[in-house]
């Protein structure tokens, strides 16, 4: 079996998608600036083996990074971190609700059973001489039997 990541992606993205409050939802991190509305990317940002896995194949943790990005002038400028908030609680009750992304993973680690669990850091990014706010998600993700492990010789 195989990482089965173009269906994983497709699934993080149309959770994003469902909600309706993005002007956007990416594939990739943006190379450049995100539109005057909330926007969203998602992208596979690391990948290795936990220490749980089948009899002959191992597992991995998968982690994606999903940030929201709102224009640092958005108007009225009080309603920027509310609205950055409704998004990450949105997303993380989809999390938890399909824990197993239609069956594509064991499970989301929700509380970092494998590392990092579930959570969102707030920031500030400059992508092409603009400034935004952004939530950045951390979403790990527990993928089954993956990799066939071999036998020594």
């Amino acid at each position: 079996m195989s990482l089965p990541i173009t269906e994983i992606t497709d699934r993080v993205v149309s959770h994003a998608l469902a909600l309706g409050l993005f002007e956007t939802v990416n594939e990739a991190e943006p190379k450049n600036a995100p539109g005057t509305g909330l926007t969203c990317a998602v992208w596979a940002e690391r990948i290795g083996f936990v220490r749980s896995s089948g009899l002959a194949s191992g597992s991995a943790r998968l982690v994606f990074t999903v940030r929201i990005y709102s224009n640092i002038n958005a108007a009225p400028a009080e309603a920027i971190d509310p609205e950055l908030l409704n998004a990450v609680d949105q997303l993380f009750a989809a999390y938890s609700a399909d824990f197993t992304l239609g069956d594509l993973v064991r499970h989301v680690d929700l509380l970092g059973a494998y590392g990092v669990p579930l959570e969102a850091v707030a920031g500030y990014l400059l992508v092409e001489g603009g400034e935004y706010r952004v939530m950045t998600i951390v979403l790990p993700l527990i993928v089954n039997d993956l990799w066939t492990e071999g036998e020594e010789a």
